[in-house]
């Protein structure tokens, strides 16, 4: 059947509820219908170009239909689409694992497999969770976390992740958490910057240990970004501190490097910046390039072994999910690691990576309504303001980076905002000219709407 473009948005509109969307918005801005992607950028079925400047929201890694991935998962496609997998094994996985092992902070080791990043939470804070209690601390039951925290829509996760726009509405079904007040290097209230502190803000991680550490059996953290936050940065002093904390309480420290994770913050995993090791790290979004739904749970001898036992003992983790270790998705993985363990890939995206810092200071660093542009690898953030001394920003009824938004879109960038954020989050693959382009409508869109 041959439908019309008008057609397929208005049968769009009546069946689809879209995610984290306001659907009264798509009456004025109606969805585009991609018909196909190529690298940085995707095609409608009226062939208007978009550059995806946000890897469709931070997964696609390596440029849509890649050939490498595109190859392996057609060719084991013709294998096998899917086995369970209790019991049951199968050589992709294994692979992947072996493959994992040798990117992976030091004693990340045991792989627990499920299909998206906040399952890949829920797992590990359950198997937190259950091994404080089978090691002899059944009353560490609660979790800290940092404010402004983002770790996925499950109940599990919003518990865990303290911003309101997402969770206060349904904060009479969430765990009761330890909120612990988050480095904020744009608006220090010590008066310092990220790149000349000692982190004087950890001492409120400090309070909070030395008050609620009997209690708590994990902590949690995006490290280095705060996503969700607006891309918030912070030093990696803060989580060489934070090793030493959960060490000397005995609390579990867990790495949400779903969206940091393999390359995106310039070095494979946002944790190697500090030189330490998580108990438990979260995978997702990049791991399989942006291809297919998987997640990956990793954690250490130690957290495995207080689960192995005798069946009769109950120590077993029954937590489950039907797509584990589904085959198509670890070959996409195999063929992402197959493309980023050469070297070529990481090495080209640090030196785009200081280009775009580069074009994007000389392109918008002196607005009068951009307060700070900060970067962390590929990632780079501005953000909006009133003022730049005050660094007060917009009123969020504004929707000042929505109107951005809009404008950079009607041009051919897809730049979604973060609140009064815009982030360039590229997959790795990006070119130069490509970042001109994007750079280049961006300030459009910006003078646009703020004036110059």
């Amino acid at each position: 059947m041959n439908r019309t473009t008008e057609h397929l948005i208005q049968s769009d509109l009546q069946h689809i509820w879209h995610p984290c969307s306001q659907m009264k918005d798509y009456e004025l801005l109606k969805p585009a219908v991609i018909e196909r992607g190529q690298g940085v950028w995707l095609y409608d079925r009226d062939g208007k170009a978009y550059l995806d400047i946000v890897s469709s929201w931070w997964c696609n890694l390596l440029g849509h239909c890649n050939p490498v991935i595109s190859n392996a998962i057609s060719e084991q496609l013709g294998k096998l689409e899917h086995v369970i997998f209790a019991n049951f094994t199968h050589e992709p996985a294994i692979t992947l694992c072996e493959q994992l092992l040798k990117i992976l902070p030091a004693g990340l080791n045991k792989f627990n497999f499920s299909d998206n990043g906040s399952a890949a939470v829920e797992c590990a804070l359950k198997m937190s969770f259950q091994y404080q209690n089978q090691t002899g601390h059944p009353e560490k039951t609660r979790f800290f976390c940092l404010s402004d925290g983002y770790h996925g829509e499950t109940i599990g996760a919003l518990s865990v992740g303290t911003m309101d726009l997402y969770a206060k509405l349904y904060q009479p079904m969430l765990m009761d958490t330890i909120r612990i007040e988050a480095p904020d290097c744009y608006r220090c209230p010590y008066g310092k910057c990220r790149e000349h502190c000692s982190t004087e803000c950890f001492v409120k991680a400090e309070e909070a240990f030395a008050q609620y550490a009997q209690q708590c059996c994990a902590m949690i953290v995006e490290p280095l970004l705060q996503g969700s936050a607006g891309m918030r940065m912070y030093p990696a002093q803060y989580l060489q501190k934070l090793r030493k904390l959960c060490d000397q309480y005995g609390v579990l420290l867990i790495a949400d490097e779903i969206a940091t994770g393999f390359g995106r913050t310039g070095k494979m995993f946002a944790f190697d910046h500090a030189g330490v090791s998580p108990d438990i790290m979260c995978l997702s979004k990049g791991l399989t390039g942006g291809y297919l739904p998987m997640a990956i749970t990793v954690t250490t001898d130690e957290v495995y072994n207080a689960f192995y036992a005798d069946y009769n003992e109950g120590k077993a983790f029954l937590h489950s999910h039907t797509y584990s270790g589904n085959p198509l998705g670890c070959a996409a993985a195999l063929a992402v690691q197959s493309l980023l363990q050469d070297g070529t890939i990481l090495e080209q995206a640090a030196v785009r990576a200081q280009y775009l810092t580069e074009q994007l200071n000389q392109a918008l660093g002196s607005h009068p309504h951009i307060g700070e542009i900060r970067h962390l690898g590929l990632i780079h953030a501005m953000e909006l303001v009133v003022d730049r001394e005050t660094k007060e920003g917009y009123d969020s009824s504004l929707r000042m980076g929505y109107q951005i938004y809009n404008k950079a879109l009607e041009k051919g960038l897809l730049l979604r905002p973060l609140g009064n954020v815009l982030y360039f989050n590229p997959p790795l693959i990006i070119h130069e000219a490509e970042i001109d382009q994007a750079v280049a409508w961006c300030k459009e869109a910006v003078e646009e709407v703020l004036g110059r």
